[in-house]
């Protein structure tokens, strides 16, 4: 059993037991077969529950193409049927950002010595606490024998249609089908797997489509690069990176790919209407700049005026 200080109890339950006039503490917390719901044992034969926060899943949202076997899940989705933008919410009030670990990119992704390299190498000390992104329930939680490459290796599906991929663990500390809280241990860095030192590969992914990582995190300064994120098709090209013109990476894809990414690149009202749910701190002019539009755009494809007031959670048409 693992021995617990006051410090583990809310304030409202010693509150409650020293105002009873009761010579009672804390002895023992015990596990239950929900990890976020504890046993708290006391002096005077007692106990009580202490519920842990929850991370906030939409369960149902992750239930697509779910295996815990395959390494990569959509195998039979081709890149040719999915939308050609995606805006996906990465973070909110319920839903928050933890580095997975602190430091800097020192692989990249993109081609590496003629192999594709679908992810971002981190470096780190064998040993190290590496940690979910955000709130999501682990699909994948295999070792080396299993994974090629990757290693001992975590993979963790968000509700927001992200995959985070989490290789070359030392060891792993979570299993298939866990919920896992944003900034939960996962494992502990290592070098298992092709691998020439300890380090942390991460990889982003939509619908098994694998994308830049940094588009999503600041690797530099610690943070995401927005709450928010807009997804292009041609994103999964291996060579689009973050940082490059939209119509750079179009002209090294196939000239079919070229006139779909550009077009797509540059036409704000064409296909199929995209929406925006409205956030705290959005205003038009935000909104109107996030996708290259502008305020009287937006007013005019919503019906509304530039002094409307924003409600969060409203949903306005962006194209």
């Amino acid at each position: 059993m693992k021995k617990i200080g006051l410090l583990l109890l809310s304030n409202i339950l010693l509150f409650n037991i020293f105002t009873q006039g009761q010579e009672t503490y804390p002895l023992d917390t015990l596990n239950t077969k929900d990890k976020y719901t504890k046993v708290v044992l006391f002096s005077d034969y007692t106990w009580t529950y202490l519920e842990l926060d929850r991370p906030d899943i939409d369960m149902d949202a992750l239930s697509d193409h779910w295996d815990t076997e395959a390494i990569h899940a959509f195998k039979d989705v081709e890149i040719a049927s999915l939308p050609d933008t995606v805006n996906l919410t990465l973070v909110d009030a319920t839903h928050p950002f933890v580095l997975p670990i602190k430091g800097s990119v020192y692989s990249r992704y993109g081609y590496r010595r003629k192999r594709p390299h679908r992810g971002v190498d981190i470096p780190l000390t064998t040993g190290d606490s590496v940690r979910a992104a955000f709130n999501g329930v682990v699909r994948v939680s295999e070792g080396s024998s299993k994974t090629g490459g990757y290693g001992n290796l975590v993979i963790v599906r968000h509700d927001n249609g992200l995959e985070t991929y989490y290789g070359h663990l030392s060891k792993i500390l979570v299993h298939e089908n866990e919920p896992v809280r944003a900034g939960e241990v996962i494992g502990l860095g290592g070098s298992t797997g092709r691998s020439t030192g300890p380090h942390l590969h991460f990889e982003t992914r939509y619908m098994g489509k694998a994308f830049d990582p940094e588009r999503v995190v600041d690797w530099t300064n610690g943070c995401l690069r927005d709450t928010s994120l807009v997804i292009r098709k041609q994103y999964y090209n291996i060579n689009s990176r973050y940082g490059q013109a939209d119509r750079t990476v179009a002209q090294t894809s196939s000239s079919s790919s070229q006139s779909h990414a550009t077009s797509s690149a540059n036409s704000s009202t064409s296909g199929s209407p995209q929406y925006y749910t409205v956030r705290k701190g959005d205003t038009l002019g935000k909104i109107a700049g996030k996708y290259h539009t502008t305020v009287s755009k937006l007013c005019k494809l919503n019906k509304i005026k530039e002094t409307t007031i924003l409600q969060i959670g409203r949903k306005l048409r962006v194209r």
